[in-house]
C-alpha cells in the first residue's frame, strides 16, 4: 500500500506512517486490516478517508479488533470508515459470495486454493464440503466443474442461510446443504463420495473419524491443517492413523502450502487416496 503511505504524507508524523499496517484482505468492497495499532486509531478517519479515496472500488474500511475465535471462529471487526455494514458480495473463480464479515468465517486467500480443487474435480464426481461455511467451495465447485453433486455440511446457522442464498444468486442446482454438527450430520448420509473436503479453520484432524468412513474406495480426501515448515509430514500421519481405525490404506499424492500465519507456519492440504 505505497500509495496510501503516500496519501498521507504530511496528515500522519513519520512516526504514525511506519505503524500503517501492511497486511490486509479485501472481501467484495470491504478493505480488513489485519493488525491496526492501538497508537493509531485516534487517526482512524484520516486512514479510512485516505484507503476510500486510494481504492474507490472500497466501501468500507474495517480493522480485527480479536482474531478468529468462538464455536465459529469469526473474527471481530471495527469500522474506521465508509458505509456502516459488514454484508457484501464477493467475487472470485466466476462466481458471487454473498456473506457477512464479521459473522461467517471467510477467507478470500483461499481463491486459489479452491481453484486449485476445481481443476482436480473429474466430470460426474460426487463432492461433500465438510464445514461448508457461506457456500463458497459448494458454488466453487457447482460453477467450474462438471460434477453432479455437491453436499455441504455447515455447523453455523448464519453461514448456511448465506449458503442457501448464494446457491440462488448463482443459480445453482446440483449443491444439497445440512446445517448442524458434521460429526452428528454426516454419519446420517448414506451415501459415500468420490471426493470429501476438509477447510476447517482449525482442528479437522477432531472429524477425520467421520470424513474418511465418507470416502468411496479409491476416493480422494482433502485435509487442511496449520503447520510449521519442518512438521508437513505430520499432516499426513495424522491422516494414515485414522485410516488405520478403518482398515483403511493411504495414499498420500501431495502436500501444498495454501497460505503463510505466521513465521515458518502455513495452512497446508494434504491429497490423500483413500484406498
Amino acid at each position: 500500500m505505497a500509495g496510501l503511505k503516500d496519501a498521507l504524507e504530511g496528515k500522519l508524523t513519520k512516526r504514525e506512517l511506519s505503524l500503517l499496517p501492511k497486511s490486509f484482505d479485501v472481501v467484495g468492497d470491504i478493505l480488513i486490516f489485519i493488525d491496526f495499532p492501538k497508537e493509531l486509531l485516534k487517526k482512524k478517519k484520516v486512514v479510512a478517508d485516505a484507503v476510500l479515496n486510494q481504492f474507490l472500488n472500497i466501501k468500507v474500511v474495517c480493522y480485527k479488533a480479536k482474531k478468529y475465535g468462538g464455536e465459529f471462529r469469526t473474527p471481530t471487526l471495527r469500522i474506521l470508515g465508509g458505509e456502516r455494514r459488514k454484508e457484501t458480495v464477493h467475487k472470485e473463480n466466476h462466481i458471487q459470495v454473498k456473506l457477512h464479515v464479521e459473522k461467517v468465517y471467510f477467507s478470500p486467500r483461499l481463491a486459489t486454493e479452491r481453484e486449485r480443487i476445481n481443476h482436480q474435480i473429474q466430470a460426474g464426481e460426487s463432492v461433500l464440503v465438510l464445514f461448508s461455511g457461506c457456500g463458497v467451495y459448494p458454488v466453487n465447485i457447482a460453477k467450474n466443474t462438471k460434477a453432479k453433486e455437491i453436499v455441504g455440511v455447515e455447523i453455523n446457522p448464519v453461514a448456511h442461510q448465506y449458503a442457501l442464498e448464494n446457491l440462488k444468486l448463482n443459480k445453482v442446482k446440483n449443491v444439497v446443504l445440512y446445517q448442524g454438527d458434521a460429526k452428528k450430520v454426516a454419519p446420517k448420509i448414506k451415501t459415500t463420495f468420490d471426493r470429501v473436503l476438509m477447510p476447517l479453520p482449525k482442528s479437522a484432524e477432531e472429524f477425520l473419524g467421520i470424513a474418511i468412513p465418507k470416502v468411496k474406495k479409491g476416493g480422494i480426501l482433502h485435509f487442511y491443517d496449520f503447520m510449521q515448515e519442518e512438521e508437513f509430514n505430520l499432516a499426513s500421519e495424522k491422516i494414515i492413523s485414522a485410516a488405520k481405525k478403518f482398515k483403511r490404506a493411504v495414499e498420500v499424492l501431495q502436500v501444498v502450502k495454501c497460505g503463510q500465519y505466521g513465521p515458518g507456519r502455513f495452512r497446508v492440504c494434504v491429497d490423500a487416496r483413500i484406498h
